[in-house]
Order: structure tokens, then C-alpha cells, then sequence
């Protein structure tokens, strides 16, 4: 289907591939892992002919489609989100944008002098609109989109007016839609709830094209990959398996490239101090020739690369009273809408409660009551004694000083913690060596969490108040997050979508219904073994 044979490629000075090779062969489910900048967006652009390879070759079968899906989304304007979703699929959509203005121009008493061949007209694209099976195409675009979370009014709305999040998932859709023969989805995961999350692995995993991806959550890679593909050092390196697979793989394979490389250095060591000790002697000048032309043919093996992980060690936060927040009888509306209508609830020290809903439920409000961002209409919400919060929104990054760069940021924050201090934080959260003296405006989404993150953490509060933290972060920075958290001794209150940061860290479940409010003792693992599903209004196995 697709093959990448002894392929180079280099951006500047950077050399991304040298002579590597990898195929997807339809039906295949492929990951595609490796540190950020390693080349994941060059290979997929290179397969979509965005990009040439320097050198090598890129295989495609003949009249294979290929849906290729990537962060950067066009313009959309001007349309319907079902539209721009049926856009993706060719001649359908065309035909039906001319049969919306056909059927305008038949009502239009202006236009009534051209009724017969305005109706002539409709006819022979209606005609043709329904031998592509067009009314099926739009249902199964308002299907794809729905699994994605739109609401009808959503569907039926300017795509135009709608956040980057949403357009990404109009982008998805379209690529859904197609069902091409390949797929390449870069890091479709971002920006969907974890309802849209749990939609599409169920969708992918029935595809039956070939499938080539990147994500950074951990638990909806693992459910749909059976093959991974790591970019590392200009090679690509083909694992059969899931992620768990290839990281016992890959740890296996570093343990022994170690011990081979400390038994050629032992013997090295060995052959030198022969050399060393008989090189005067004429004696055993024969002996000492024979042994440094042996050297010198010795193919060195080199140590494993090691992989930079970082740990990030909390200091204690102070200790906070036993009842940390209190919300009574809280009544909270939109409009006319109510969000909250008398609701009671307690978070207690030591509780990490994970806030659980569909979108529109109510999680983010939730949290920007307990944080003071919002009021409640009616009822109080109280912060507890000796209670430090910290709290992480999406708009924490907007609050950033473009103009400072990454260090002066955090040296404004702490301006006591000296340089080295403030080197060693700013490394654990990824940003190392010259990465530090970086304006904030030139940060990507990404950078400027992990620095909101890495200002909050420092000087650890002892509540955590944190919405959607891991957005954004890639997986290494995940895991050192998740890995720092499990050892905080304070107090969480977070929404997620992410399954493995739920299950991690989670020991008690807010679950936000239509039909009401339940609280769960257990984290997020206990929550889905007693409802049997994996967010709220989902059935087992849907």
C-alpha cells in the first residue's frame, strides 16, 4: 500500500532520515512514535507528496486514496459544518451547495421568468445528487459529526463562527467521511472530549484501510495500534505490537546493545594494555602489530541513546484544613439554561476528585466557581482554611508576557530560587539548554502549558484546581506529570480526557448526568468496573 524505501531527508541543518525504510499494508494500524521534532509531520508529508524525500523513494499503490489529517486546518467560512464535512467527499457536496440555490431561485418571484429552466435544471442535479447516494452521504456526515459531539444546531451553523478546536473536528470528519484507502491522522486526539475520544477508537478500529497515526494519549493509541514505527536518530524502526509492546521491546533491546558495548569495551580495554605494556619490546613487535591491525578493523558498537527522561520532585505544600472546599446549594445558570440547581459538595484533604460529563454539563463551571472565576446565581461556595489553590485553565497561557522569555518568566515568578534552580524546573518540563532564553510569544500551544504548569508546581499549592492539564502535552511530559502528581500530597479537583491521567491519579468521580449529579467513592479505574462505562452517557461497548 504504502512503502518508504531508503529514504533521506534533511530541513536546514537538521537531518531527519538517513536510508530509512518502513510500509503500511492496508488494514494495517500503525503508531508512529518519537521525540518531538524527530520528523513525524515530514514523513506523513512526504507520503501526501507535500514533501520529497532528498533521496530514496516514496510508494503509494496505483489509485489508492489517501485522507491525510494534520493540526494546520484551512480556512472554513461561509458554510454549514455538514457541508464543509460532505466538501471532503468531491462532486456530492457540489451538487448539493447548486440544489440549496436552485431551490432559492424557484421561490424567488424575481427569478420567475426563469422557472422552466431553473426546474430543468434541479431535475438533472437532483438526479445526479441521488445516483451518488447523496441523502445517505449527508446522514452519515451528520452520523460522523454527532460521534464527534456536534449538537444539531452546531451541524446546521456557519463553520466559520466555530473555536480551533471545533473546526479540527470538522477537518476529522471529513477525512472520516471519505473513508479513504489510507488514512494518516496526526494526532487526532487533540481537542476531543473524551466521549468524541472513545467514538472514534471505535470507528478507526472498524476501518479497514491502512492506518497510520500519531497521538499523544497512551490509552487510545494502545486500543487501535498493532504495529508502532519510531523515528529515532534518521531510522525507522519497525515494532510489531501495541505501545506497551514496543516500550518491553525497547528496553530490551537497550539492555542488550548496553551489554555488548561494555563487553567490546572490556576487551578493548584488554587488547589496549597489551599494546601498551609490549609495544617497546621487539620481542613481541609481531604480536603488538597483529593485535592493533585487529583493532582497527573492530566494528565499535555504540552505547544505547540514552532517552532524556526527566523527574520533577514536588516540595511538600503546606498542610490545608480537613474540609477544603465547600459548594451549598449551588444554583448556577446560562440564559434560561440552569447548569447547577442545588447542588451540594464536599471535597475533603487528600481527595482528588476527577469531574466527569458530556460536553456542555457543566465541568469547566464547576471549576471556575471553586476557583473564583465565576459566580454562583445563588447558594455559596467556600474555600476551606489554609487552603492554597492552584489553578490551570485554558486561558492560564493567554496570560503569559509574550515579551519575556521563558526564564525571565519563571525568575519573575521566583525571583529567590536562583538560576540553577530555575534551569533544573525549566528542564523537567521540557525546556532545555538554550530553549530557556525563547520568547512566550513564539510558544506553541503545548510550550506555554508546560510553563503554566511548571510556574504552578514550583511552589506547590496545596489544592490543585486543573482543567484539561495534559492538552497539548506530549507523552513523555504526561508521564513525568502523571509520575509527579501521584507523589502530591495535596488536595485535585481535575477534568480530563485523558484515561490514563484519570485512572492514575483519580480516587474519587463526579459524574455530571442530564439526569443528575453522582458521586463515586474510587477513582476513575473503579468508576468504569461499576457503570460498566467509560464516561458518562455511554453504553457498555459504545
Amino acid at each position: 500500500m504504502i512503502r518508504l524505501d531508503n529514504i533521506s531527508k534533511q530541513n536546514g541543518h537538521q537531518i531527519l532520515f538517513i536510508e530509512a525504510s518502513m510500509g503500511v499494508q492496508k488494514g494495517e494500524k500503525v503508531g508512529l512514535v518519537g521525540p518531538n521534532g524527530a520528523g513525524k509531520t515530514t514523513l506523513f508529508r512526504m507520503i501526501t507528496g507535500q514533501e520529497q524525500p532528498d533521496d530514496g523513494l516514496v510508494t503509494i499503490d496505483p489509485g489508492m486514496t489517501i485522507g491525510y489529517f494534520s493540526q494546520d486546518v484551512g480556512e472554513m467560512s461561509g458554510q454549514s459544518a455538514v457541508a464543509a464535512v460532505m466538501d471532503g467527499v468531491g462532486p456530492v457536496s457540489a451538487l448539493a451547495a447548486e440544489m440549496a440555490k436552485l431551490e432559492a431561485a424557484m421561490v424567488d418571484p424575481d427569478q420567475a421568468d426563469r422557472l422552466d429552466s431553473v426546474m430543468e435544471r434541479y431535475g438533472e442535479v437532483l438526479e445526479r445528487f441521488q445516483e451518488l447516494d447523496g441523502y445517505a452521504l449527508e446522514a452519515r456526515a451528520r452520523e460522523v459529526l454527532a460521534g464527534l459531539s456536534f449538537s444539531q444546531e452546531r451541524m446546521d451553523g456557519d463553520v466559520g463562527l466555530l473555536s480551533g478546536g471545533w473546526k479540527m473536528r470538522v477537518a476529522l470528519a471529513r477525512i472520516l467521511l471519505m473513508r479513504p484507502d489510507g488514512m494518516l491522522l496526526d494526532e487526532p486526539s487533540n481537542h476531543l472530549d473524551l466521549e468524541s475520544l472513545i467514538w472514534l477508537e471505535a470507528f478507526l478500529k472498524n476501518y479497514d484501510g491502512a492506518l497510520l497515526m500519531t497521538s499523544h494519549d497512551r490509552a487510545f493509541m494502545n486500543r487501535i495500534i498493532g504495529k508502532v514505527v519510531e523515528i529515532d536518530a534518521g531510522s525507522l524502526i519497525t515494532y510489531s505490537g501495541d505501545l506497551d509492546f514496543y516500550d518491553q521491546q525497547r528496553a530490551l533491546s537497550e539492555q542488550q546493545r548496553q551489554a555488548q558495548y561494555e563487553r567490546q569495551q572490556a576487551m578493548l580495554a584488554k587488547e589496549i594494555k597489551f599494546i601498551e605494556k609490549f609495544k617497546a619490546r621487539a620481542s613481541h613487535a609481531a604480536q603488538v602489530q597483529s593485535r592493533v591491525k585487529k583493532l582497527d578493523k573492530i566494528e565499535r558498537v555504540e552505547p544505547p541513546r540514552r532517552r532524556q527522561t526527566v523527574q520533577f520532585d514536588f516540595r511538600s505544600p503546606p498542610r490545608s484544613g480537613d474540609d477544603v472546599i465547600s459548594l451549598k446549594n449551588v444554583y448556577k445558570g446560562y440564559g434560561d439554561r440552569p447548569i447547577y440547581d442545588g447542588l451540594d459538595f464536599l471535597v475533603r484533604r487528600k481527595e482528588r476528585w476527577c469531574v466527569l460529563g458530556a460536553n456542555g454539563a457543566g465541568k469547566s463551571t464547576l471549576l471556575k466557581l471553586v476557583a473564583g472565576d465565576t459566580t454562583p446565581d445563588a447558594g455559596t461556595v467556600s474555600i476551606g482554611a489554609s487552603v492554597r489553590m492552584g489553578y490551570f485553565a485554558q486561558h492560564s497561557m493567554d496570560l503569559l508576557d509574550g515579551e519575556e522569555t521563558i526564564f525571565e518568566s519563571l525568575d519573575g515568578s521566583f525571583p529567590q530560587a536562583g538560576q540553577g534552580a530555575l534551569r533544573t524546573l525549566a528542564g523537567c518540563f521540557g525546556f532545555s539548554g538554550d530553549d530557556v532564553e525563547k520568547p512566550c510569544r513564539v510558544l506553541s500551544g503545548g510550550e506555554k502549558a508546560r510553563l503554566v504548569m511548571a510556574k504552578m508546581l514550583f511552589d506547590p499549592p496545596n489544592l490543585l484546581v486543573l482543567d484539561e492539564p495534559t492538552n497539548h502535552l506530549d507523552m513523555a511530559t504526561k508521564e513525568m506529570l502523571v509520575a509527579a502528581l501521584a507523589d502530591f500530597e495535596g488536595t485535585m479537583l481535575f477534568v480530563s480526557h485523558d484515561r490514563h491521567f484519570l485512572a492514575a491519579l483519580s480516587n474519587r468521580v463526579l459524574e455530571l448526568t442530564p439526569e443528575g449529579i453522582h458521586q463515586y467513592g474510587g477513582g476513575y479505574t473503579e468508576y468504569v468496573s461499576r457503570t460498566g462505562q467509560e464516561a458518562p452517557g455511554l453504553h457498555p461497548g459504545g
